[in-house]
């Protein structure tokens, strides 16, 4: 998607020092998309089941953090399903992924998984993220007292070179983040990718009622003051600092943990 194909570049608000300093250790975030292909293969029903019943149990049983698994609603390049799973450090992941090379039951059920007949998925594609200092950790949005899903929003700010994706960054850390919880855009998790596709950029999530609340709290948002002001200071303009922004409407599997 190119930008603005949602809204206007959402990006900035609020005045420097909203924000506490973070003095948590920025959480590592993996992020493994499943592109699929509607077909006689039932991908979507099978890929599922794969993360719900294998893939699921067993990164927990490794020592993974908050997890999450969404499928695709209003996307490019859809249908895909996203798994999403979080880590104290590299060396955490590292430690996981032995884990998991070690855990007999899910290798032997991973085998006769992809072992049937057919492709399960057209190919997986996978982004390590580093989180945000000023948001170190995923936060799982409370379900107390819901009777629905929620819905969910993944935007990817690509930027020119590292020097601007710092500075895009810091505008979250000096205020934009604050804004956005004020304004209705709940957080999820921000990161700077490590790892994958379309470097430099960062990526983060956000969770809605629903479509109509996305349509109200993004308006809020961009209506904003302090967003007015932050984005007016010089060199926090979108056309210094972000050279394209993609997003991705998903809706949280039935075993998400984050829904």
């Amino acid at each position: 998607m190119k930008r603005r194909t949602f809204l206007p570049a959402a990006a900035g608000a609020g005045l420097a020092g909203m924000m506490p300093a973070a003095s948590a250790k920025p959480a590592v975030l993996e992020l493994c998309r499943y592109q699929l292909r509607n077909g006689a293969d039932n991908q979507s029903q099978r890929v599922n089941e794969y993360l719900e019943k294998i893939w699921l149990p067993a990164v927990q049983r490794a020592g993974a953090g908050p997890t999450g698994c969404f499928g695709s609603v209003i996307a490019e390049h859809t249908p895909f399903v996203l798994a999403l799973a979080s880590y104290a450090s590299l060396a955490a992941l590292e430690a996981a992924q032995e884990k998991m090379a070690a855990d007999e039951g899910f290798r032997h059920a991973e085998a006769s998984f992809f072992g049937s007949p057919g492709l399960a998925f057209e190919r997986a594609e996978v982004s390590l993220l580093r989180a945000f200092a000023a948001m170190p950790s995923v936060e799982v949005p409370s379900s107390e007292g819901r009777q629905t899903a929620r819905i969910f929003e993944l935007r990817t700010y690509e930027s020119s070179n590292p020097v601007t994706l710092a500075r895009k960054i810091r505008m979250f850390a000096e205020g934009e983040i604050a804004i956005f919880r004020r304004t209705g855009l709940q957080p999820v998790f921000f990161g700077e990718t490590i790892a994958g596709p379309r470097m430099p950029n960062l990526t983060y999530m956000l969770a809605f009622d629903d479509l109509a609340a996305r349509d109200r709290n993004w308006r809020t948002f961009v209506g904003d003051p302090a967003w007015d002001k932050l984005r007016k200071q010089p060199g926090y303009a979108d056309s210094e600092i972000v050279s394209n922004i993609s997003n991705s409407i998903l809706r949280p599997m039935p075993f998400s943990a984050i829904r």
